[in-house]
């Protein structure tokens, strides 16, 4: 039996079966881009538990994503500054909707996008222009320490 005549046996059920997990592999959230800039914040995080355990020293940052938002995961950087203040900001880059911001310790702590190299001051303001694409502000949000509880909201 030819490749053609086999495929016609097959049918369009199969050949879904077959064409939708390259199609789901495929999607634009599996590259990252075009993820919504997170809304509805509201969480606490415990300084003392071990996942927390690089918020202790200067410059140390953690990715958290809860279901915490009206609209499913919320993707927060938050860092310890190298003042020794806990600051949070967007996950998702504002340039292209990655979801690769992190913490950087350069030029005094800046967040930055390991994608396109897009910089942000610890407020959000852009630091450079990429692509030729005007900048936007990274989202940043309140931080609010009590004892060893932090919580990150709008």
């Amino acid at each position: 039996m030819e490749r053609k005549e086999f495929l016609r046996s097959l049918g369009a059920g199969a050949a879904f079966a077959l064409t939708f997990p390259c199609l789901q592999g495929c999607s634009k959230d599996d590259v990252g881009g075009d993820r919504d800039i997170p809304s509805g914040v509201d969480f606490t995080i415990d300084l003392d538990s071990p996942d927390a355990s690089s918020l202790n020293d200067l410059g140390g940052f953690i990715e958290v994503a809860s279901n915490v938002s009206e609209n499913g995961l919320t993707d927060i950087v938050v860092a310890r500054n190298l003042e020794d203040e806990l600051v949070a900001a967007s996950l998702i880059c504002s340039h292209q909707g990655y979801a690769e911001v992190e913490f950087s310790q350069s030029n005094g702590g800046i967040f930055s996008c390991e994608v396109h190299g897009s910089r942000f001051a610890q407020d959000g303001t852009p630091l450079n222009q990429v692509d030729s694409v005007p900048a936007k502000a990274l989202k940043v949000f309140n931080t609010e320490l009590d004892g060893s509880t932090l919580r990150v909201y709008e």
